[in-house]
């Protein structure tokens, strides 16, 4: 599956590098891009481990805001 989750707050490299840490520590995860400027994180994964809802439950965890 493919996702893409909008991020309001995600702001400096050290967003960018929290975000990946902790979608990274998922298991299923299979590719992250993370786009700053768009304040995009497109995600490939495998749905047998995990569904969109835990990758945003997992980002509002941290504190960030999704759209």
């Amino acid at each position: 599956m493919k996702s893409v989750i909008r991020i309001a707050n995600m702001r400096t490299l050290a967003d960018v590098s929290t975000i990946r840490e902790a979608i990274s520590n998922n298991e299923g995860i299979i590719a992250c891009q993370i786009n700053r400027e768009k304040q995009e994180v497109n995600v490939i994964y495998d749905s047998y481990f995990l569904n969109e809802d835990d990758l945003i439950q997992c980002l509002e965890d941290l504190g960030y805001t999704t759209i």
